[in-house]
């Protein structure tokens, strides 16, 4: 994985003591609210419903165990003991006092981690696929590209006030595990005709009005991508609304333009920055490679001993085809029946930490579904890591079933939100828990938010759940359909909303309807996809 140079240091360092100056006349007194709130938020610092949050970046996902010690001696120092994996593969601190966040930061930079492009109208943290350098299916491993993009996105002077926040995405596979075209730039690192390039997508995202990012260009050689991201940044941070936050977003732009009246500014612009010579040096790129060389696989057992039935499950659900074949990828469940999705607490962290150390070559990832990942297992390991994730409380079974939801902070912690997401998503997992169902479902990808702005992902679920405030009473919409892998779709509302309990028992006599209906090996969207909405609506609606 990437390390940091002296240059890299320096930054995040100077951004601590600036930081640590700013909190403090905030404190005194000498700046107001409204003046320190731009300064907090470049520094990913929220004001919540009860306390402030901090968000740390976690850059495509990737850490080892010694960061992952440090954010379990965060979450002790000066939180309540735990932390909130997020969709973002970031994590959150809920609890944290604004008299202790810039010695939190400093903590952080000592093992090159920061809050930096975390909040604010910048370019956020750059995420990618969680199976990245190990999965099968990848033409290249995408973390090089992603972290060329991180180092040309920080503290870039024309887009750290962009008109709105702006998310990208960078995967190498034909399977979409990243939500890629639902970000505002989703960008495929793709080989054509043996040559390795990158194919943009351009004006996704989800919020109140949710869309899927059109192609906008099919191939840019590797050696131009960067150039041609800033193509698209420039287009959008020149003509990108400022007067309407809800009209902000790049996905209105490229809606209100039309594909292709954006992609033709895009490409003015892109033979424009040509000219200029923007583009990272080829040899940076080399030197940043370097640093994902693939660990020192050794041959050893392809098979394990299935004789525990719930070992077995395990390995059935939460492993993933490794490109070495004595080798998997091992997810890390962050959702137990009952549990708030995508909490760890401090000793669990320590857990994963040393797990990372000794069996996946000290390496770990965050899941953009809210879980942790060990990349690198060998298969004649996979015993004792079940037995150390069983043993604290992280070895549930239930990769991408009902069980494994998403969901955001919602009203318990969120300022924005205006119904409860966690209550709901615990009360649905115990149910399905508990009524043996999640096995009989399979496939079935449940995800929650408490609000428009669509943390918990609501509009690319299978099924998804919106709070809404109904008269000042929560009420929850019901969408189908949704995806946010390489089938991308968006969910459709069933109809009028439901009360929680109303809203659990609807999820019920969804999946009722799905296994009357499913033709062999259909997945739930597969079979809403093929009978369509109306079976679903008698069975809610009647």
């Amino acid at each position: 994985m990437y390390r940091y140079d002296q240059y890299d240091q320096a930054m995040v360092d100077a951004r601590v003591a600036e930081f640590r100056d700013q909190a403090r006349r905030r404190l005194e007194g000498k700046l107001t609210e409204d003046q320190f709130k731009p300064l907090r938020l470049m520094n990913g610092l929220y004001l919540q419903l009860h306390a402030y949050m901090l968000r740390v970046a976690i850059p495509y996902g990737t850490l080892d165990a010694r960061q992952m010690e440090m954010l379990a001696d965060i979450a002790d120092r000066y939180d309540r003991g735990y932390g909130h994996f997020t969709t973002r593969q970031n994590i959150q601190y809920n609890w944290i006092k604004l008299e202790d966040c810039a010695d939190a930061l400093a903590d952080l930079a000592t093992v090159e981690m920061h809050a930096i492009q975390t909040s604010g109208n910048c370019i956020r943290n750059i995420s990618s696929d969680h199976f990245a350098g190990a999965a099968a299916d990848e033409v290249v491993d995408p973390r090089p590209y992603a972290e060329l993009m991180r180092q040309w996105s920080s503290f870039h002077p024309e887009f750290t006030y962009l008109p709105r926040k702006f998310k990208i995405a960078v995967i190498a596979s034909e399977k979409d595990r990243a939500a890629m075209r639902l970000h505002d730039i989703g960008v495929r690192i793709v080989k054509r005709d043996g040559e390795v390039g990158a194919e943009f997508y351009a004006g996704g995202g989800m919020g109140r009005t949710p869309m899927i990012a059109p192609l906008i260009r099919d191939f840019v050689p590797i050696d131009q991508f960067i150039t041609y991201a800033e193509a698209c940044l420039r287009v959008y941070n020149r003509y990108g609304r400022r007067d309407n936050k809800y009209k902000a977003r790049i996905k209105i732009l490229v809606h209100e333009l039309g594909a292709a009246e954006y992609i033709r500014q895009v490409e003015e612009e892109f033979a424009h920055l040509l000219s200029v010579g923007v583009e990272p040096p080829r040899e940076e790129l080399a030197r940043i490679t370097e640093y994902f060389a693939p660990p020192a696989f050794v041959d050893g057992p392809k098979t394990v001993d299935r004789s525990d039935p719930d070992f077995a499950l395990w390995v059935d659900r939460n492993t993933h085809r490794h490109k070495h074949d004595a080798y998997v990828s091992a997810v890390i469940s962050l959702k137990p029946a009952g549990g708030i999705p995508g909490d760890a607490t401090s000793e669990q962290m320590r857990v994963v930490a040393r797990l990372a150390r000794e069996y996946s070559f000290d390496e770990l990832r965050v899941m953009h579904t809210q879980n942790l990942l060990l990349p690198h297992v060998a298969i004649a390991d996979l015993p004792a890591v079940w037995r150390a994730l069983d043993g604290a409380g992280l070895g549930s079974p239930n990769m991408d079933t009902i069980e494994d939801i998403i969901a955001c902070p919602g009203l318990d912690y969120c300022s924005l939100a205006n119904a409860r997401s966690i209550p709901l998503a615990q009360r649905i997992s115990e149910r399905f828990a508990e009524t043996g169902r999640t096995e009989v479902v399979g496939e079935l990808k449940l995800k929650i938010s408490g609000c428009i702005n669509a943390c918990g992902h609501h509009h690319a679920g299978h099924i998804g759940i919106l709070g809404v405030d109904k008269k000042g009473v929560e009420n929850y919409q019901l969408s189908l359909g949704g995806s946010e892998a390489e089938d991308v779709s968006l969910a459709k509302i069933t109809g009028p909303g439901f009360d929680e309990d109303g809203v659990i028992a609807a999820v019920e006599k969804v999946t009722d309807v799905y296994l009357a209906s499913r033709a062999e090996g259909e997945r739930f969207l597969d079979t809403y996809r093929r009978i369509g909405m109306e079976p679903f609506k008698e069975a809610l609606y009647g």
